[in-house]
């Protein structure tokens, strides 16, 4: 009987220890910590095989992890995943090879949209689904409640969307108890938002009301450019007292070929990492936007199982010299941050911004929409109740360099989910 319960004990042990091995992240002031204190500094990959969820799937994360664990990544970006499946293997995968996940919350049908937003109660529950389940694992790095939601200049009036979920979402889980698990955004870099939605979104008094971090999807560094040229110095220039962290949640520009990161060298260097948080790269699979780092196989269009053609398990085969490339800009830095314990945050909270015409024409006092109402546009609301989720949008935002990222990826993704529907 003794014997039994020490083996049982030990099959326990074995089921809990792997993703909850790995050092869970917490944020003080615009910084991300690990448990030890040192400042964590994030090199990511946006990681999307399947577009339903790409996280079920036990042998294919062995295999990717521990390639990603040879190319230096410690962080993975997921846009979709089911909260029904089971994940634990996977995120046992990545703990193992102390690779973080930052996961988007949102679904096809539950996003906010941005020209019709909405935060309706069906959207609340589906997101806290997604946060039930990935509360679980250690290596849960933060949650997304949209990507690239505002989508033009004159999409400020979703703004506001956002703020609500990351509210109710912050309030679900301080509800539930659950450790404090960040709640960020990923914006689209759109020059004439800049900085005023990345402001609205941390500004104001009441903290329950705003982000815990922000993030860019930004692909302004191409080719042999430099700090001041590319645009970094100006996205640096706005966030140097900025409360909060933000990191590039998209980034490495290919329309220059082959794709050499040396904006790594920037982001994880003393101009920039008093200031951000690291990056992740775009992306993981090679398929038709050409973003790839690495391969399952050749194009093959007469199968009808693979969406655009693109093999999307097996053996990860790494694209070179991209592979290559960054592997070696991300050996070459090694950024010191600062310890926990040394480190006193004195930025506040922005103001936020005021309404400008023919720019951000967003009253600053207007009101947080509550769950299920809508119409609340340059500072009017108007509650007109519950409103369901509008259809799946198939396009994206045009001009401005986002595009040139997940404005493509996005499109992809989601034709093949409608595909495979």
């Amino acid at each position: 009987m003794r014997l039994f319960s020490f083996g049982a004990a030990l099959a326990v042990l074995s089921i809990i220890s792997s993703s909850n091995a790995i050092s869970k992240l917490s944020i003080k002031g615009s910084k991300f910590f690990t448990e030890d204190g040192n400042q964590f500094f994030i090199k990511g990959i946006a990681y999307q095989l399947t577009p339903k969820d790409p996280l079920v799937d036990t042998t294919q994360c062995t295999a990717d992890a521990k390639l990603m664990k040879d190319l230096g990544a410690n962080a993975i970006r997921v846009y979709h995943v089911a909260p029904t499946g089971d994940h634990k293997g996977c995120m046992d995968a990545f703990a193992d090879a102390g690779i973080y996940l930052f996961v988007d919350l949102d679904d096809f049908p539950t996003q906010i949209e941005p020209d019709s937003p909405h935060w309706n109660a069906s959207q609340l529950q589906s997101f806290s689904k997604t946060l039930d389940e990935f509360v679980k694992f250690d290596n849960t790095a933060g949650v997304f409640v949209g990507n690239e939601v505002v989508t033009k200049p004159d999409g400020f009036g979703a703004a506001p969307y956002i703020k609500a979920a990351a509210r109710d979402i912050k309030a679900y889980r301080d509800s539930k108890k659950y450790r404090n698990i960040p709640v960020g955004y990923s914006a689209a870099d759109i020059a004439e938002l800049r900085p005023m939605l990345q402001n609205y979104l941390a500004c104001g008094s009441n903290t329950s009301e705003a982000l815990d971090f922000f993030a860019l999807n930004a692909y302004e560094w191409c080719g042999s450019s430099s700090y001041p040229t590319s645009g970094y110095a100006d996205l640096t220039a706005n966030v140097t007292n900025y409360n909060i962290p933000i990191f590039f949640s998209e980034t490495g520009c290919n329309t220059v070929r082959p794709r050499t990161f040396a904006d790594q060298g920037a982001i994880f260097g003393p101009q920039m990492t008093p200031y951000w948080s690291g990056a992740i790269i775009y992306e993981w699979i090679e398929e038709a936007n050409s973003y790839g780092l690495v391969s399952f196989g050749p194009k093959n269009t007469a199968d009808p199982l693979l969406p655009d053609g693109f093999p999307r398990s097996g053996t990860p085969t790494p694209v070179s010299p991209d592979f290559e490339n960054l592997k070696s800009q991300w050996a070459k830095v090694s950024p010191s941050g600062v310890k926990s314990a040394d480190y006193k945050p004195t930025n506040t909270p922005p103001p936020c911004p005021a309404s400008t015409a023919g720019g951000w024409a967003l009253n600053p006092s207007v009101a947080i929409p509550t769950v299920g109402q809508t119409g609340v546009i340059a500072g009017s609301a108007t509650a007109t109740g519950s409103a369901a989720p509008s259809p799946t949008k198939t396009g994206s935002a045009s001009g401005g360099k986002e595009v040139a990222g997940m404005g493509v990826g996005l499109v992809s993704v989601m034709l093949g989910f409608l595909w495979w529907l």
